[in-house]
């Protein structure tokens, strides 16, 4: 993980020292259990706890001698115990540990942006409803469409979070199994006892049925998950560096005191923030490539998809927690420019209108195809000579000046929004 993203607690979480306890507590949970099936002596347990040895340099000089990392690890853990040492290990093979150890640090580096993820809902939510009365142009293509509610941004933006945040508990209860059953996963020299109860040690179930490995489809659902969130702060970030374009300036990512914008150019304000949180949404995604590869392994298991997430376990937990921290931090130092926002909906001198009046002349006794045409054939004359739409309208159509008014109200598009925020309630 690039060190200039990597915020505690993952950037801990994920040291070789932190992987090394993880499988030490995989063995002992197994050698407990042993304990507890009177298989191994009673006291055992306690005694492979406390002669248990972790020495991260001294494993990797081992590890460059017989060039297997478990193996390095089992002699130096192993290297100060007595008698006890018989039972460590004893009928497992090296993805039993690893792979029951990954889910563990899976599981709780999930917890931790499980965590952040409740904050960025909360936070949008509170924005949504801080917003809710305030108009604003809604735009389609990137073209100016309908006024609706400023608000409604920020509930559709916690709603898809919400949704995430339900996904993300589907796949923790997934990925919440462990794998203790041997070379090839049929329990040929361990009893699936024992499996039943150091997994119950460590908060885990487990796998209905394994290979030597646990299943990647798994691991690739977590995976895709975290795409989703990712993509979910991307759709945030997108919107925020388009409402703050010079001629929008609706909105302002924070900018904070000796802030620089540019080297050359001493007026900037740029969206940084928000074109991180979009390139690093792009470096996530890419990832579900990978764990989608990782699903297809040889026969009872290969290695190929070690390699793979050695790299992706810690880099796509590291960088989801980082960007969900920035966006919840840019959310609540967001600044709302209202004025801008309000006057926006008039850049184009009233056309946004349009469907209002072509609904009044239906509703006059028009065919909506004759409603249709004679608003079009207004609307595109606006559009050419840059006029007002609204006063076309009023001396075409002969409206009254209430009429006008109540036709030409961005509050009347707001009419009908707390039957959408009740549902957030």
């Amino acid at each position: 993980m690039v060190e200039r993203y990597a915020l505690e607690p993952l950037k801990s979480h994920w040291t070789l020292e932190s992987q090394y306890k993880r499988w030490l507590e995989v063995e002992l949970a197994v050698i407990r259990a042993y304990e507890e099936l009177e298989v191994a002596p009673k006291g055992t347990y306690e005694r492979a706890k406390k002669n248990s040895y972790l020495n991260v340099e001294e494993i990797l000089e081992t590890e460059k001698v017989v060039d297997h990392d478990v193996i390095a690890f089992i002699k130096v853990a192993t290297s100060k115990m007595g008698d006890e040492s018989r039972y460590f290990h004893f009928g497992l093979t090296s993805s039993d540990v690893v792979d029951t150890a990954n889910s563990l640090a899976l599981l709780r580096a999930t917890r931790y942006i499980y965590d952040e993820l409740e904050k960025l809902r909360e936070v949008l939510l509170k924005k949504a409803f801080e917003y809710k009365k305030l108009p604003t142009i809604g735009r389609t293509h990137g073209v100016h469409a309908e006024p609706t509610s400023f608000g409604l941004k920020y509930l559709t933006w916690a709603a898809e979070i919400e949704r995430n945040i339900e996904r993300l508990k589907s796949a923790m209860d997934e990925i919440s199994v462990g794998k203790l059953s041997g070379a090839v996963g049929n329990y040929a020299n361990i009893d699936p006892q024992v499996e039943k109860l150091a997994l119950s040690y460590l908060s885990l179930k487990p796998v209905k049925v394994a290979t030597q490995v646990i299943p990647r489809d798994i691991h690739a659902n977590l995976i895709n998950v975290f795409a989703l969130i990712a993509s979910a702060i991307e759709r945030i970030a997108v919107e925020i560096r388009h409402l703050q374009k010079t001629e929008t300036l609706e909105v302002q990512e924070p900018f904070k005191k000796g802030q620089r914008g540019s080297s050359a150019m001493p007026h900037k304000k740029n969206p940084i923030l928000c074109e991180r949180l979009t390139g690093m949404s792009r470096v996530i995604r890419s990832y579900v490539n990978s764990a989608l590869e990782n699903i297809v392994l040889w026969h009872e298991r290969d290695i190929s998809h070690s390699s793979v997430e050695r790299y992706m376990f810690p880099d796509i937990t590291m960088t989801l927690f980082y960007m969900i921290k920035k966006a919840t931090y840019l959310i609540e130092n967001l600044t709302v420019f209202e004025d801008n926002v309000v006057r926006n909906i008039d850049k184009t001198k009233g056309l946004v209108y349009s469907q209002r009046v072509l609904l009044k002349l239906v509703e006059k006794g028009y065919t909506r195809e004759e409603a249709y045409k004679e608003v079009q054939k207004i609307a595109l004359k606006c559009w050419e000579n840059k006029s007002s739409f609204k006063d076309e309208v009023k001396n075409y159509f002969k409206f009254s000046q209430e009429e006008i008014n109540e036709i030409f109200n961005p509050e009347y598009y707001l009419r009908n929004i707390d039957v959408i925020y009740e549902r957030f309630k």
